[in-house]
């Protein structure tokens, strides 16, 4: 049975640096053997399906891929279809009525201990505000993620300690959950 996945490159095609060309990442998972593969924007999103391995050990192929490939690590979150509509139906958020750009989901390589966020004074960052969800985070940023104060915080090390953390604005995250429908 074949599976439709996403996968998420963390910090690739960012201010000029570590180059992956979306048709050579086609290419790449095309030779490990995924079918069906489509990159959406530039900055790290591949469709693909998949009759083999699981989100662990697909993500950790394709980055073992890159790594041979263009000479640097990057780390790969690897979601299913389900798992990214879900995703998107529990956004506590009203999508519908925000800016794309004020929604942002982290996605995460494991489920996030609520403690790692507990020392975090919310109030003090309003209007900002995030919520935790399986294996994600969901950012209200109403004044985009580049300015998010809060955005700063949680992306401290402390936080995302032994964690792959990538996050997508709430215009990709609908576009992974319709590519992977389709």
């Amino acid at each position: 049975m074949t599976t439709t996945y996403a996968a998420l490159l963390r910090g690739i095609n960012v201010g000029g640096s570590r180059k992956v060309p979306m048709a050579d990442l086609r290419t790449l998972l095309e030779n490990l053997g995924h079918e069906g593969v489509r990159t959406y924007l530039q900055s790290g999103q591949a469709v693909f399906t998949s009759g083999h391995g699981d989100e662990r050990s697909l993500a950790a192929g394709i980055a073992q891929a890159v790594e041979r490939h263009f000479g640097f690590g990057v780390d790969v979150i690897v979601r299913d279809h389900a798992y990214l509509k879900a995703i998107a139906d529990a956004c506590p958020f009203p999508a519908a009525e925000l800016e794309a750009k004020q929604l942002h989901v982290t996605y995460f390589s494991e489920p996030v201990d609520p403690a790692r966020l507990a020392e975090i004074d919310q109030a003090a960052y309003l209007p900002e505000e995030f919520r935790l969800g399986d294996r994600a985070l969901y950012l209200y940023a109403p004044n985009g993620l580049g300015r998010s104060k809060l955005a700063e915080h949680l992306s401290k090390p402390r936080i995302n300690k032994g964690l792959i953390a990538t996050t997508r604005n709430w215009n990709t995250v609908v576009k992974l959950v319709e590519m992977t429908g389709a």
